[in-house]
């Protein structure tokens, strides 16, 4: 990889013996055949850190992190999945803005997929109660259409949530529109946790 990206003089490195001097930075769990393994110890990651200027660890982060990944293991759908990634990349350089708009992202192509399973006529019924004005749904995509607010209350009327859920998602919801739309908004990490918490207890459920 030095190679390809034109170290000068790389072919001529001794990265055995660089890596052997580079205590406290790296560890070796073993051998390869004939090859050491190596692997940063935390307080090499944390020198990476400061050499790339990357925010510094946080443990709730981290956790945060830790769940979506979890979470995302158990996802057959590619397009939520795609959107769970793209959130986790941003919470770990602590772009938390970014984070909540690709989370909820995530979580509305969810509840489409969860409202539509409920059928076509149940889900006509349920959204022109809150949205006269409404086109009639006959495919999926036709859910992109309907306002976000509207479609929390069908899910609610169809039985997928509860009043206080819905609520909860409602809040979620715009916590999503503060970060998304230009303002002086910054949210904080401990909001984003409880954000992420929410969802993946109502949605991801």
């Amino acid at each position: 990889m030095l190679k390809r990206a034109r170290i000068p003089r790389a072919n001529k490195l001794n990265l055995a013996d660089t890596l052997s001097k580079s205590a406290p930075y790296v560890d070796t769990p073993g051998k390869e055949g004939n090859r050491f393994l190596w692997s940063l110890t935390m307080t090499g990651q944390e020198y990476v850190r400061q050499l790339l200027n990357l925010p510094a660890k946080d443990v709730e982060i981290e956790n945060d992190v830790s769940s979506l990944e979890t979470l995302i293991s158990a996802l057959n759908d590619s397009d939520a999945v795609d959107y769970l990634n793209e959130a986790v990349k941003c919470l770990q350089i602590n772009a938390l803005r970014a984070t909540v708009v690709f989370l909820w992202s995530g979580a509305i192509k969810k509840i489409r997929d969860d409202v539509f399973s409920c059928g076509i006529c149940d889900v006509n019924a349920a959204i022109i109660k809150f949205d006269a004005k409404a086109k009639p749904i006959r495919k999926l995509d036709d859910l992109v259409v309907i306002k976000e607010s509207v479609l929390l209350l069908s899910a609610q009327e169809l039985g997928l949530y509860d009043k206080n859920q819905r609520t909860v998602l409602e809040d979620c919801l715009n916590l999503r529109n503060k970060c998304g739309h230009p303002g002086k908004y910054k949210v904080g990490p401990k909001k984003v946790s409880s954000f992420i918490e929410d969802l993946i207890g109502i949605v991801f459920k």
